[in-house]
């Protein structure tokens, strides 16, 4: 279930997931609104509801019109959670503006992409496009590919899995356009680490394979006793060793190249799973 499942929500995904209305982010941001109030005990305590309250759900439905019920609500939440229909849109925004050479715009959509890690504002034009880079492929991983993980490492409680995600990176991502304090007192940055740690050195593998094995791979040995930086540090660091095939220095290139990567990425995890599956390793 857990495939076929995936399978449909990713296709659903690329076909109708054009904008922010199928976002998980658009529909909390009325709940979000409301919070004046943070800590790091409030933040664990919003997700651990949100998981309660869903695995209920699910409980209550199991079983229903011959499981077909428990099917489309772990299709909605697979929809609502798995996608970047916001970030796509700014990204074909920035492309848009850097073909027309509007600097302004450009400078505007690339802001919108690294609103969780931003960007340097003093630096080189090649650094600055690295660091977009970044921005693009730290996207593909928290709205693709850490999402995937949950969603099968959860098993039977794959969707509760996936909301509790959705449900962090959706208020991170909320708080980043708010108060930096707000975010700091939240905790969210400090609880996404742990939560990020293990998946994003899963995902880091399959860019060292990718990428030159000589300088990726002991690279992300190190890092696997790396308690020092954040996640989204490690998944830079082994992607640009992925990059280094691909040198360029154009403001629409070297984004589209990251992006390429992205997408054979997640094609990658998406068949390792499907293998996994058939092999009956994951039901």
């Amino acid at each position: 279930m857990t495939l076929f499942t995936l399978l449909l929500v990713l296709i659903c995904e690329r076909l109708f997931k054009w904008g922010e209305r199928w976002q998980l982010e658009c529909r909390l941001a009325p709940l979000f609104r409301q919070q004046h109030h943070f800590s790091m005990t409030r933040t664990v305590g919003l997700v651990v509801l949100v998981m309660l309250v869903f695995t209920l759900i699910l409980h209550a439905i199991s079983g229903l019109l011959f499981g077909i019920l428990s099917l489309i609500v772990w299709i909605v939440v697979g929809v609502l959670c798995i996608g970047a229909g916001e970030s796509r849109q700014h990204y074909r925004d920035y492309l848009r503006s850097a073909n027309q050479q509007d600097v302004t715009g450009r400078q505007a959509m690339a802001e919108e992409l690294s609103a969780i890690h931003p960007m340097p504002s003093n630096t080189t034009d090649k650094l600055y496009l690295r660091e977009l880079q970044n921005a693009l492929l730290w996207i593909n991983y928290r709205f693709y590919l850490a999402p995937l993980f949950w969603f099968v490492v959860g098993g039977s409680y794959g969707p509760v899995c996936l909301l509790g995600y959705a449900f962090l990176r959706a208020w991170q991502g909320w708080l980043a356009k708010q108060n930096p304090l707000d975010r700091d007192k939240s905790g969210i940055d400090q609880l996404l680490f742990w939560i990020d740690w293990i998946p994003v050195r899963i995902v880091g593998l399959a860019y060292v394979f990718l990428g030159h094995g000589e300088k990726a791979l002991p690279a992300w040995w190190r890092f696997m006793t790396d308690l020092r930086h954040k996640p989204y540090h490690v998944l830079s660091v082994l992607a640009q060793f992925s990059l280094e095939r691909d040198p360029c220095k154009d403001n629409v290139e070297m984004p589209r190249i990251a992006v390429a990567l992205a997408k054979r990425i997640t094609l990658v995890v998406v068949l390792v799973t499907a293998l996994l599956t058939l092999a009956g390793v994951i039901f």
